[in-house]
């Protein structure tokens, strides 16, 4: 199946759940405008399942209902991952291997996002998900700057540190403060160093994998990345590996119509 529809009580339904905000005191008028919102957004029938004030004149509204749009599968567009998924052993001996040192790893929250929940998942020896972070490869040379470090001064520290590779994230989003402050990122290293900049990657929770040629930026990690997936895409982008694909090769079987006549026995 690639036509589907979204699935509440039983298979096929139609049934979605939606919550949102309204500048509006609780009550009966305040459910109706939701009510009226829901019907506009293509939910029909809609309930109020829930509602609460959360301050003098606003109030959350959860309304569930059905929805007569479908899916086609077919059509889903999404940024596939380029790169194998390596181990950390893999990861080492890629680094020593093709790069003979460690591989100089920076990261940093910036402006003022002061969350440093995910730059600590990726890059810290604890880790995320079961995995170690990057301070567990024995081959790569990781600083963690922490929170609210200005542009200048992370341009300032990976040019002094001769980074490879610069690690952002960014968890405060009001206003596409994420989105501003990597365009900012990437114009500051790209005046200061040009073709020489280490390698840009960003992530948090409200980015979208197919942003980084806007933005920027080399690479853009979403939620749930895990530091294996970072580590393996370092390797991919800084290391490529010198061994030809077999599949990309010429074929190498002669054309008999060239080879020489057999002489007469």
């Amino acid at each position: 199946m690639t036509v589907i529809r979204p699935y509440g009580d039983t298979t096929g339904d139609g049934m979605v759940q939606t919550s949102f905000t309204l500048p509006m005191p609780p009550g009966p008028r305040a459910e109706g405008a939701a009510l009226q919102l829901a019907g506009k957004m293509g939910i029909h029938p809609a309930m109020v399942v829930h509602s609460h004030g959360i301050g003098e004149g606003f109030t959350f509204f959860v309304v569930y209902g059905s929805v007569t749009h479908l899916v086609d599968t077919d059509e889903v567009e999404v940024e596939e991952r380029a790169y194998p998924l390596l181990s950390p052993t893999e990861v080492n001996g890629a680094i020593r291997a093709r790069l003979h040192r460690k591989l100089v790893v920076m990261g940093a929250c910036i402006g003022t996002d002061a969350h440093t929940v995910g730059i600590d998942a990726i890059l810290n020896l604890k880790g995320f998900a079961g995995e170690k972070g990057l301070e567990h490869y024995r081959e790569m040379d990781v600083a963690n700057l922490g929170a609210q470090v200005t542009v200048p001064e992370l341009v300032s520290r990976a040019r002094a540190a001769r980074a490879d590779a610069v690690l952002v994230s960014q968890v405060v989003t009001q206003k596409d403060a994420h989105l501003r402050n990597t365009r900012e990122l990437a114009g500051a290293f790209r005046e200061a160093m040009g073709e020489d900049r280490p390698l840009l990657v960003v992530g948090g929770p409200r980015f979208d994998p197919a942003m980084a040629r806007d933005l920027g930026v080399d690479k853009v990690f979403g939620r749930g990345t895990t530091p294996g997936e970072v580590a393996s895409y370092l390797v991919s982008a800084l290391l490529p590996d010198p061994t030809p694909d077999p599949a990309l090769l010429p074929d190498a079987t002669p054309d008999p119509a060239l080879l020489p006549e057999e002489s007469a026995a």
